[in-house]
């Protein structure tokens, strides 16, 4: 089955250089054994939920606004399509993400 890794982030974190750095070998490490795996399908950074346009449409008149949609504290940082045999083996996949030690990994299955 697949599923929809959602990485959230804080974006406005305090993150140190060295942190920075741990956090790019550690995503690539868990890059390489997901692909190893045959588990990771697909993914990618996103650029700051700053970038972002909200488009909508109401009662016909489509509205285009500048930032996310919601006004939280995390944003989607960067997603990842994996496949796996069950939800299980795609929560211990998400658990094993860097992103996990400090944001949140939205799982999601697709229909």
């Amino acid at each position: 089955m697949k599923y929809l890794l959602l990485i959230c982030a804080d974006e406005n974190a305090d993150v140190t250089p060295e942190d920075a750095a741990g956090m790019a070998v550690g995503t690539a490490s868990w890059m390489a054994e997901m692909d190893r795996r045959g588990v990771r399908l697909q993914g990618n950074r996103l650029r700051p939920a700053a970038d972002a346009t909200t488009v909508r449409v109401r009662d016909g008149e489509m509205l285009v606004a500048d930032g996310p949609f919601a006004e939280t504290k995390e944003h989607i940082a960067g997603y990842d399509i994996i496949e796996c045999a069950n939800l299980d083996e795609a929560i211990e996949v998400a658990g094993k993400h860097p992103v996990a030690q400090f944001g949140t990994i939205d799982v999601r299955p697709f229909w």
